[in-house]
C-alpha cells in the first residue's frame, strides 16, 4: 500500500498562493530556450543532455526570493516547470532531425525548413504533455510511495531549501561565466588547442583529452560509473579496433573508405580510420545497446502500460481541489486529435495518415512507458534511444511495404521517429516536474499549462538553433559529431537502400552483446566506442573529481552539500559554454571569426602549445574546486 491518503503536499490545497505571473512566464519562457539551446550544442557534441530542473528551479530562487524580494515556492516552481521543457524538447530533437540535414549535404534531398523543424517538435511536444495529462492520476498520486521520480523529488528538496536560493543560484551564474570565458578562449580565440594527444611511434592507437569545461561537467554529474563506461568504449574503439584496422589492413581498399588503409592513416591519422570504420562499428553497437535496453524493460513496459490503464479507468469522480485538478479531458482529446491531423495534413510535414496513425498509438504507449520508467530509474536511464530506434525500424518496414520508400519515405520515417522521441522525452520530463509539484502543492494543471508554453517557446527557437549550428559547422563534423541522429539516419537507409557495411555493423552489435554478458551498461560504452577518445578522456576527468568529492573523508550531509554545489557549478558550465557556442556559430556565420582567431600569432603547432592547454584544463578543474570543496572551508574558517 502506498501512503498518498495521509500525504500533505508543502503548500496545503485550500492555501492559494502565486504560480502563474508575469515574471515566472518570462523567465521560464528565457530558460526554455537558453537550456534548450545549451543542451542541443552539448548532446550534439557528445551524444548526451542534462537536466535543467534544478538549474532553473536555483535561478528562479535566485531572482524570485533574492532579487525580487518575493517570497513564493510555487512561483519558482512553475519557472523550472516551464524552462526544463527547452532542454527536454532539445533532447528528442536533436536525437534525430539533424538526419534530415545529414541526407541534405548528401544530395539526397533538399535541407528541412524551419517551418518543418518547428512542426515536428511543437507537435511532438504538445503530444507528450496532453498524453501525460490522464496518467498524472495513476502515476503520480496512486503511485505515490512507489514510485520516486528521483529528479522531481530532488528537484522539490531544491526548492524547499530556499534559503539558500540566492547562493545556490550564484553557483550557477559563476559556473555560467566561467566556462563561457574558458570557452571563448578556446574555441574564439583559439588561443591554445582545444585537445591534447599522445601517440606512440609505430603504434597507430591514439589517446589524449579535450579540455572543454561541459564535456568535464558532463562527467561530473554523471559520475565516475558511467564516466568509466563510456571511456572503456573510448580506449576499446581507439587504442584496440583501430590498430587492428591499421596493422591488418595495409594497401588494402576496403568499403566504406575511400583509399587504401595505410594511406588514410599516413595521411590523416587515427581520426581517418574512426571517420571511415569505426562509426559504423560505434552504430551497430549503439543501435544494439537501445535494442537490448528495450528488451530488458519489456516486462515492466508491459506492466507499466497496463497498470496505467488500470489506474486511469478507476479514476472516480473529478476532485474539486486546487491540488487535484488537471486541464479538462474534453480538452485533452480534442487537442490529441488535432495534432494527429495536423501531423498528417501540414505540408511541411512528409507524413501520410498511415504515419500518423503510427505517431499516436506509439506516442501513447511510449509516453506511458516512458512516465512510469523515469518514476522508477529517474530520467537519465529512460530508454528514449531504444523506444526511437524501435519506432524507427517498424515504421520504415511499414511504410517501405506500402510502397511509401525512397526519399519520402525517407523523411517520412524520421519526422515520425522524431515526433515519437520527442513524445518520450517530454512526457517524461513532466511527469517529473508534476512529482515535483504535487510534494510542494502546486496546481496541476497550471503546471501542464507552464508544459505546454515551454513547449511552445523551445519549438520556435530549436529550428534556428539547428541551422545555425548546421551552418556553422555541419552536422556529423569533429564539432558536431551528432552520433544519435547518424545511427537514426544509418538505420533507415540500412532499411530502405540496403547500402551499409553491414559487416562493421554486426561487429558493433556483437560487441554490445559481450558487453551486456559481461554486465557492463551497453548505451555508454557504444557512445565510447562511436566518440572520439579524446572527448571520453574529458568525461573521465569529470567522474575522477566526482569520485574524490565522494570519497572525502567529511560527515555526510557536508559531503552532499559540496556534491550538490559542484553539480549546480558543473550545470551552469554547461549552460555556460553552450551559450558561447551559440554565439560562436553566429561570428563563424557572420564570418568574423576569422577577425578574432588569434591561433596563426601564437604559432599552436609547436609541442609547448599543448602545455597552455593543460593550464586552460587544470583552472577549469580548480574553478569548479573553488566554488565546492573550497568555499565550503572558507565557510567553516569564518
Amino acid at each position: 500500500m502506498n501512503d498518498n491518503k495521509e500525504f500533505k503536499p508543502y503548500i496545503p490545497a485550500e492555501k492559494i498562493t502565486p504560480e502563474i505571473t508575469l515574471v515566472s512566464v518570462l523567465m521560464g519562457i528565457f530558460l526554455a530556450v537558453v537550456f534548450g539551446a545549451a543542451n542541443a550544442y552539448l548532446g550534439l557534441r557528445v551524444g548526451m543532455t542534462v537536466s535543467a530542473s534544478i538549474p532553473a528551479a536555483v535561478i528562479a530562487m535566485g531572482v524570485i526570493r533574492v532579487i525580487m524580494r518575493r517570497n513564493s515556492i510555487l512561483e519558482s516552481n512553475f519557472v523550472q516547470t516551464v524552462g526544463s521543457a527547452g532542454e527536454s524538447l532539445a533532447a528528442g530533437a536533436i536525437f534525430t532531425l539533424p538526419a534530415l540535414f545529414l541526407w541534405a549535404a548528401e544530395g539526397k534531398m533538399d535541407k528541412p525548413g524551419i517551418i518543418e523543424i518547428t512542426m515536428i517538435a511543437l507537435l511532438g511536444g504538445l503530444l507528450g504533455v496532453f498524453f501525460m495529462v490522464p496518467l498524472r492520476n495513476a502515476l503520480i498520486v496512486k503511485e505515490h510511495g512507489v514510485l520516486p521520480y528521483p529528479e522531481g523529488t530532488a528537484c522539490a528538496e531544491v526548492l524547499l531549501a530556499g534559503e539558500e536560493g540566492g547562493a545556490n543560484a550564484s553557483t550557477v551564474f559563476a559556473g555560467m561565466g566561467f566556462a563561457a570565458a574558458f570557452k571563448f578562449i578556446i574555441d574564439g580565440l583559439k588561443a591554445v588547442p582545444s585537445e591534447v594527444n599522445l601517440r606512440v611511434k609505430g603504434y597507430a592507437g591514439e589517446i589524449g583529452t579535450q579540455i572543454y569545461p561541459a564535456v568535464f561537467s558532463v562527467g561530473y554529474i554523471c559520475g565516475p560509473r558511467i564516466s568509466s563506461y563510456m571511456f572503456a568504449g573510448g580506449v576499446f574503439s581507439w587504442m584496440v579496433l583501430i590498430p587492428l584496422i591499421v596493422m591488418f589492413g595495409g594497401e588494402l581498399l576496403l568499403y566504406p573508405g575511400t583509399a587504401p588503409i595505410g594511406q588514410m592513416f599516413a595521411e590523416g591519422g587515427a581520426s581517418a580510420i574512426w571517420g571511415s570504420y569505426i562509426r559504423y562499428i560505434g552504430a551497430g553497437a549503439l543501435a544494439a545497446g537501445g535494442i537490448i535496453s528495450l528488451i530488458k524493460s519489456l516486462p515492466l513496459i508491459v506492466r507499466t502500460f497496463r497498470d496505467a490503464l488500470k489506474g486511469m479507468k478507476v479514476g472516480g469522480a473529478v476532485s474539486t481541489e486546487r491540488t487535484a485538478q488537471d486541464i479538462n479531458m474534453k480538452i485533452v482529446l480534442i487537442m490529441i486529435g488535432i495534432c494527429t491531423i495536423l501531423v498528417w495534413l501540414v505540408p511541411a510535414i512528409p507524413v501520410t495518415l498511415l504515419g500518423a496513425i503510427i505517431v499516436v498509438v506509439f506516442g501513447f504507449f511510449f509516453a506511458t512507458v516512458s512516465s512510469r520508467m523515469v518514476g522508477l530509474v529517474g530520467s537519465s536511464n529512460n530508454p528514449v534511444s531504444g523506444m526511437a530506434i524501435a519506432t524507427l525500424l517498424i515504421a520504415t518496414v511499414i511504410l517501405k511495404i506500402t510502397g511509401d520508400g525512397g526519399v519520402h519515405g525517407m523523411q517520412g520515417a524520421i519526422a515520425i521517429g522524431s515526433i515519437i522521441c520527442i513524445v518520450a522525452a517530454i512526457s517524461g520530463d513532466t511527469s517529473q516536474d508534476l512529482k515535483t509539484g504535487y510534494l510542494l502543492g502546486a496546481t496541476p494543471k497550471k503546471q501542464q499549462y507552464g508544459e505546454v508554453i515551454g513547449v511552445v517557446a523551445s519549438a520556435f527557437a530549436i529550428g534556428g538553433t539547428l541551422y545555425l549550428l548546421d551552418t556553422a559547422w555541419g552536422f556529423g563534423s569533429e564539432e558536431l559529431a551528432a552520433p544519435q541522429a547518424t545511427l537514426m539516419k544509418m538505420i533507415i537507409e540500412g532499411v530502405m537502400d540496403a547500402n551499409l557495411p553491414w559487416t562493421l555493423v554486426f561487429i558493433g552489435v556483437f560487441t554490445a552483446i559481450i558487453v551486456e554478458i559481461l554486465g557492463i551498461p551497453v548505451l555508454p560504452f557504444a557512445i565510447g566506442v562511436y566518440l572520439p577518445v579524446q572527448l571520453n578522456a574529458c568525461i573521465m576527468v569529470g567522474g575522477i573529481v566526482r569520485l574524490m568529492f565522494d570519497k572525502m573523508k567529511k560527515e555526510e550531509k557536508e559531503k552532499e552539500k559540496i556534491v550538490s554545489d559542484g553539480i549546480l557549478f558543473c550545470s551552469g558550465m554547461i549552460a555556460g559554454e553552450g551559450l558561447v557556442g551559440i554565439l560562436l556559430a553566429l561570428l563563424a556565420v557572420a564570418g568574423v571569426d576569422k577577425a578574432i582567431d588569434i591561433s596563426g600569432i601564437l604559432n599552436l603547432t609547436t609541442p609547448w602549445a599543448e602545455i597552455g592547454s593543460l593550464v586552460i584544463f587544470a583552472l577549469v578543474v580548480l574553478s569548479l574546486l573553488k566554488f565546492s570543496v573550497w568555499r565550503k572551508a572558507k565557510k567553516e574558517q569564518l
